[in-house]
């Protein structure tokens, strides 16, 4: 049995609390390794060396912290498969979405060889007589970062890359369901070249989150998880004087009108429902096609796709659409859900519930599920699942599905499925979700725009990645500035003004 570590210091690190979680294999359902849970003297023996490292690191010119960036681009390009193969073995999903949660973090720390630009502060020459003014950003000093188990590549680098290239240091606690992939970022980082301390991982639970909040060194938190923990640590980091950025839960609508392209939109609610076997924020849960008539005609299509699905272990390779949920846990909870589908009335079209793997009977596998009939009143529509169901909900108009979208607690993602230009733009003017898709069924924004939902799904006035993360791991310095050629003597009592 594997025992994983902590990285700090430079160092992977036994846990010294005896306290260990199991990481599964979702496949089979065997425990494949244990995750040491840190306490609070653990957590902050590593932001005690967090602090002494990062002046020196925050001392490094913004383009030399862009080279370290560049380098661990080419690191991560190098081990791409490397860490895929890591990350489908602990969470699940395919090769191919393993690469991409990767990639997509890759694409951020790209964006942040910009530093050099994006970090530049703002000059009035002549503000007044004698007088310049200007500003800079500077880095807050230690930040930390909470990150969840569906993406363990990609959202760590949305936090950690921002905030290493405006110069502080980062702790680290990933989700302890599948900690390995977070640990070979902090070697890669430090094969780039950063120095030992900027970047520490501390794998833990509801301690070492309290550790995090309510340690005064640390500065600011960002979180991604469940809306229950994200108004928590929230409410938590704020209350301590911390900058806190908090991302939680979804139910994101895409809604078909009757001129859209079937085909089309069945294969994009099949990707983006089922993909990732539904773990993802971004994931479209609800379908809502407007008119009876489509609804029919998408339901019609809808079936043979998600009947021809194949779900299995990673390790099959393309030959899989999908693989397990993470953990039994969570499989309990999707079939729990399911059954309450079908005890409020709704219609189960696609039924997954008695699916079975020959050889892997006791993996975390979930079958596809699609509901049609689905009203507002039910579970499966007001809760997130974070598994292969889809939910369909018939609205009489456009009026109708729009109000569907925009009453629901959620406000993460939305799309809507069309070829009439003056409904999208209305969609999208009128829509108040924060990120919108038109044609497009997880409209994930890229590296140089902001992610963030809105709602329930959002904590905090900044978003992830973009311009936003540079704004959120800095504070702004004004500095008015006057060099008197002679000295005029006795003091201003009035407050100064500008002439």
């Amino acid at each position: 049995m594997q025992e994983l570590t902590h990285y700090i210091n430079g160092e992977h690190v036994k846990g010294t609390s005896g306290r260990f979680a199991d990481v599964f294999n979702p496949a089979t359902g065997d425990v494949q390794a244990k995750c040491p849970l840190a306490s609070t003297e653990e957590m902050a023996r590593a932001v005690e060396i967090a602090a002494a490292a990062q002046p020196a690191w925050a001392a490094v010119n913004p383009q030399r912290r862009a080279r370290v960036m560049m380098k661990f681009v080419d690191l991560l390009n190098r081990d791409m498969d490397k860490l895929a193969e890591a990350l489908s073995r602990e969470h699940g999903k395919t090769l191919p979405d393993a690469a991409g949660d990767v990639q997509r973090g890759l694409e951020v720390v790209e964006y942040c060889i910009g530093a050099p630009h994006l970090l530049k502060g703002e000059f009035t020459d002549s503000a007044g007589p004698g007088i310049d003014m200007y500003s800079m950003r500077q880095p807050l000093g230690v930040t930390a970062g909470i990150t969840p188990f569906n993406f363990p590549a990609m959202i760590p680098m949305w936090m950690f890359a921002p905030a290493i290239a405006c110069g502080n240091a980062f702790i680290l606690k990933p989700s302890e369901r599948d900690p390995s992939v977070p640990l070979m970022l902090a070697e890669l980082m430090e094969e780039a070249g950063l120095p030992k301390g900027i970047l520490q991982v501390v794998n833990g639970d509801k301690e070492a989150v309290d550790a995090i909040l309510y340690n005064p060194v640390i500065q600011s938190v960002g979180f991604v998880g469940s809306t229950p923990i994200a108004e928590y640590i929230y409410g938590t980091g704020c209350a301590q004087g911390k900058r806190v950025q908090c991302f939680g839960g979804a139910k994101n609508h895409m809604i078909i009108m009757p001129d859209a392209d079937m085909d089309q939109a069945a294969d994009a609610l099949v990707g983006a429902g089922y993909g990732a076997a539904g773990e993802r924020c971004m994931a479209i849960s609800v379908a809502v096609p407007v008119g009876d008539d489509t609804a029919d005609r998408l339901i019609e299509k809808l079936v043979p796709r998600i009947e021809k699905l194949k779900v299995g272990p990673y390790t099959a390779g393309k030959d899989v659409d999908y693989g397990p949920v993470v953990t039994a846990a969570a499989k309990e909870n999707i079939l729990r859900l399911v059954n309450s589908g079908v005890e409020q009335g709704a219609k189960l079209v696609v039924d997954g519930r008695d699916f079975s793997l020959q050889g892997y009977e006791d993996g975390f596998f979930v079958g596809p599920h699609l509901f049609d009939h689905v009203t507002p009143d039910m579970d499966i529509y007001k809760k997130e699942i974070f598994g292969p169901v889809l939910s369909t909900v018939r609205a009489k108009t456009y009026e109708e599905a729009l109000g569907l979208a925009m009453d629901h607690e959620y406000g993460n993602g939305t799309a809507i499925f069309t070829r009439d230009g003056d409904a999208a733009r209305d969609f999208a003017n009128r829509i108040n979700i924060g990120m919108v898709g038109v044609n497009v069924p997880i409209p994930v924004p890229l590296a140089y725009h902001t992610f963030g939902g809105w709602k329930k799904s959002a904590f905090g006035d900044l978003n992830q990645h973009g311009p936003d993360a540079f704004k959120f791991y800095t504070r702004t310095k004004t500095v008015t500035a006057r060099w008197p050629s002679g000295i005029k003597e006795g003091g201003e009592f009035s407050i100064p003004v500008m002439e």
